[in-house]
């Protein structure tokens, strides 16, 4: 599904060239749940970003499917990104003036589709987060856990190919936490792809396969058994 060929960024504060990814080589088949870890400033989210094409400023290979990302311009790569991918950010990135219907909604907009088809895959979706009665609130109006909730309902409205969360869990609870973390089992058990940022070795536990940067390298490409979170 991707392949990803000597990927390499790096951010340049006056005459320092800092390397935040370093010849990342890497393969994510359709249907995995594969787990980021490592130390801060290891370049997760820099790898987070490049994977859902929200940076553009990265040198090497970037395969998706049979689309060559590394050899389309910024609009296409948006447009590539509108339709294949879904982003839950960790601190939510809610449109304040807009209802949590609205902002749901907001990855259809980008859609040919009927309006009664949009309203339609926003109820089903509200229902299924069993957030039907906070349809017409504010952002400012919902807890933590109930915008995380709203962004990751955001991110899978429009059934992405590809499911991108960092540190989805960060500022949850333990409840919480474990509730988002069996949600994105079930996502991907019925085919959604999904790469997680997480240091938390219990949503670690519910994929498939773990990645380790430190320093921008990739020290470790792993197969682990879900057990742990099957037995939770």
């Amino acid at each position: 599904m991707i392949e990803l060929k000597n990927v390499e960024r790096s951010y340049k504060t006056g005459h320092t060239e800092t390397w935040v990814l370093r010849r990342i080589g890497l393969t994510i088949k359709e249907g995995e749940f594969i787990t980021v870890m490592g130390p801060s400033g290891a370049g997760k989210s820099s790898l987070l970003n490049v994977l859902a094409l929200l940076d553009d400023s990265w040198l090497g290979e970037y395969w998706f499917g049979e689309t060559p990302v590394h050899s389309l311009n910024r609009k296409q790569r948006a447009d590539l990104a509108r339709q294949r991918v879904g982003m839950v950010f960790q601190s939510y990135h809610l449109l304040d003036d807009l209802t949590v219907a609205e902002n749901i909604d907001l990855p259809l907009s980008y859609k040919n589709l009927p309006s009664k088809e949009r309203q339609g895959m926003v109820a089903d979706i509200l229902d299924r987060f069993q957030i039907v009665a906070k349809k017409d609130l504010f952002p400012n109006q919902l807890s933590g856990g109930q915008q995380q909730l709203v962004g990751i309902a955001r991110a899978v409205v429009h059934a992405p190919a590809l499911l991108l969360a960092d540190e989805p869990t960060g500022n949850l609870h333990s409840t919480q936490a474990r509730e988002i973390m069996e949600l994105f089992r079930e996502l991907n058990r019925q085919g959604t792809t999904i790469v997680q940022v997480t240091h938390s070795e219990v949503n670690a536990g519910y994929g498939s396969r773990i990645l380790e940067l430190h320093d921008g390298w990739l020290t470790r490409d792993e197969a682990v058994m879900a057990a742990a979170a099957e037995a939770q």
